[in-house]
């Protein structure tokens, strides 16, 4: 059991280290491609996160059309996309609250995460400053 958990924490790591370089990249090419002033490169990380996490999460669940064992779904899901975006896991839970009718909860998930989010960048940038 402690062998396949550790193994489970590589196969996060490894998937990690594989969507930040990605991020990075990405982030980095779309400045270059359209500047500075928007981020288009992020906008479109968290969309393309979005969707990788859905599909793939769909695509590969036990009752999917390939399901896949639960370390490669680690590996894509938490490593790859956590790594890539967290937006996507935010994403997909809230989609999860809409689907089972929880809209209450997706609202304040939404709200909340935009709202305590930015409140928190906030605040670390201003205790953060000189």
């Amino acid at each position: 059991m402690l062998v396949a958990e550790l193994t489970r924490y590589l196969w996060v790591a490894l998937g990690g280290a594989l969507g930040s370089m990605s991020r990075y990249w990405i982030a980095e090419a779309m400045v270059r491609l359209t500047g500075p002033r928007f981020p288009w490169g992020i906008l479109l990380i968290n969309v393309v996160g979005s969707f990788i996490i859905g599909y793939f999460g769909a695509f590969s669940a036990r009752n999917g059309r390939l399901p896949v064992p639960v370390e490669i779904r680690v590996f894509v899901m938490v490593g790859i996309c956590g790594g890539f975006t967290t937006f996507s896991s935010f994403s997909l839970q809230t989609f999860d609250l809409l689907r089972s009718g929880e809209v209450l909860m997706a609202g304040l998930n939404i709200v909340g995460s935009v709202v305590l989010c930015l409140a928190a960048v906030w605040f670390g940038v201003t205790i953060g400053q000189p």
